[in-house]
């Protein structure tokens, strides 16, 4: 990037949904007197009787979960989706509505309520990596599943219900629509280039390596050239797969080793247990080919100035497009200088 545009007000494609995001660089110098959020807690037990996630406890539905050792899946016991709809639709006028069907699933990345990522070793990360990979071919092969959408929600101000670790599946019979949004620029480019798109945007930050916060083997985490949360990252790996379950074993523990370093990395910005959504985008299960898919997983974390200073999706960014202040590259190169050691590890 030159000066001009570190310095000044620019606009930046997303390659993959074709949006724009307006970027101004010169307002990071403003003063903060907005609203601050209370830093999360992380000063949490190894079990909590309370706690609906934990094993052997009751849930909130009735049911019991079983004595888990290892990554524990089950139906959500307050689903948003319901298998076996009714399909129909429903048109009056410019009113327009149709049935949709699914299954929702709650993944617990551990039996310990006091872990997040950052904090299990990479070989019970790998375990998660293992369930995820299960329940997308599981979950795909229903008939009627045509999306699976993998994604966890971290931090009481991402919405997050319960602070044992946990994230979430949504299988469903329609592709939703942020992933439609990819679905015709990854096709237009693979049609005319014959490579992923994704393919050639990482080949590309690997040269500028200007983006670049961790890599490994086989896999790299960066922050998107068209980012738009504060500290934005996505994990892509370096062979083109177009879902999770075809990592190879390695690959599978690199995805570990990676998910792992980001984490750390994403707590040590200010020395907090840091919220985010994070969601795999990878090809549908309609039964057809993908060959233009790249999975890839994206961080979306709210943290902009402190551990109680959030941004937020308000006024332009509703009525407009998305906007950020600091630069892609200025958030890597904060993230690429913090430590690959845990905070609380740190004498």
């Amino acid at each position: 990037m030159t000066n001009s545009f570190n310095d000044n007000p620019h606009r930046r494609l997303n390659i993959l949904t074709g949006e724009w995001i307006l970027v101004s660089p010169h307002r990071t110098k403003r003063p903060w007197q907005g609203k601050t959020e209370k830093s999360a807690t992380t000063d949490l037990p190894v079990y909590d009787p309370s706690c609906y996630l934990c094993p052997t406890n009751e849930r909130m539905g009735g049911e019991f979960n079983p004595s888990y050792e290892k990554p524990y899946s089950f139906v959500n016991d307050f689903s948003a989706l319901l298998p076996n709809v009714k399909e129909e639709s429903y048109k009056n006028g410019l009113l327009y509505a149709e049935s949709e069907s699914g299954i929702c699933k709650v993944v617990c990345f551990s039996p310990n309520h006091s872990l997040t990522l950052p904090l299990m070793s990479v070989s019970e990360i790998a375990d998660v990596i293992s369930l995820w990979q299960k329940e997308y071919k599981e979950l795909g092969a229903v008939d009627g599943i045509n999306h699976v959408q993998i994604f966890e929600n971290k931090g009481g101000i991402m919405g997050c219900s319960n602070h044992h670790p946990h994230g979430q599946i949504w299988a469903q019979n329609k592709i939703p629509q942020e992933v439609h949004k990819k679905i015709g620029n990854l096709q237009t480019y693979w049609e005319k280039h014959g490579r992923s798109i994704l393919e050639d945007y990482l080949e590309q930050e690997l040269q500028l390596d200007e983006r670049v916060i961790v890599e490994n083997e086989h896999f790299v985490a960066l922050i998107p050239y068209w980012a738009v949360w504060p500290y934005e990252t996505m994990i892509l790996p370096k062979r083109k797969l177009a879902h999770i379950g075809l990592l190879s074993e390695s690959e599978k523990i690199s995805y570990a080793e990676i998910l792992k370093q980001l984490t750390i990395k994403y707590d040590n910005i200010f020395n907090t247990s840091f919220p985010y959504s994070a969601g795999i985008h990878q090809a549908p299960t309609d039964g057809k080919d993908h060959p233009e898919w790249h999975f890839h997983m994206s961080f979306y974390p709210p943290l902009l100035r402190s551990a109680t200073v959030k941004k937020f999706m308000v006024g332009y960014e509703m009525f407009a497009n998305p906007q950020r202040d600091i630069t892609a590259e200025q958030a890597a190169e904060t993230m690429k200088s913090l430590s690959n050691e845990h905070f609380s590890q740190l004498g």
